[in-house]
């Protein structure tokens, strides 16, 4: 995914919208220009509106579709497109320790892991968390991140011509 540097200017409304994946249904919340704010599952749906509506006040997220563009990305990436995620841009409002980090995961390879220690070395900012190489880190739950870990592993092997049928 792609992060739009600079000035975030508030948005001025926030859309949730439902896409079923293989691994449940998640929750895409956009602003007003098409750009994702957020990206959850539908079991952390009070969460995550309870997220959008600190972030953003006095918004709330209102049900509405996300760009079709968006929507097709995400039906690409877990039809086994990788790059297919790099299209879709995002803002997302935090520390700028976090921002840093958000726009930093693209880098890592598909399919590889990264401790949250060793990233933050790699920002300069290696006191900021802890790490004993454990699988952790992920709000949608380790089922969820080992199944993303073993798609992007697979779908990465077949790139490169390494599956064999």
């Amino acid at each position: 995914m792609k992060a739009l540097n600079g000035h975030d200017e508030s948005p001025r409304l926030l859309r949730i919208d439902r896409i079923a994946t293989p691994i449940g249904e998640a929750l895409l919340v956009t602003d007003d220009a098409g750009r994702l704010r957020a990206l959850d599952w539908s079991e952390k749906e009070a969460r995550l509106v309870r997220q959008m509506r600190q972030t953003y006040a006095p918004l709330t997220p209102a049900v509405g579709a996300a760009p079709a563009a968006m929507r097709q990305a995400f039906a690409d990436y877990f039809a086994g497109s990788l790059e297919a995620l790099d299209t879709i841009a995002w803002r997302a409002a935090g520390t700028p320790f976090q921002l840093a980090v958000w726009t930093a995961l693209p880098a890592i390879r598909a399919g590889q892991t990264q401790s949250y220690g060793e990233l933050a070395r790699r920002l300069g900012n290696p006191k900021s968390v802890g790490a004993d190489g454990s699988l952790t880190g992920y709000g949608g739950g380790l089922e969820r991140k080992r199944w993303l870990l073993r798609h992007e592993a697979a779908a990465s092997a077949a790139d490169q011509g390494q599956l064999f049928g």
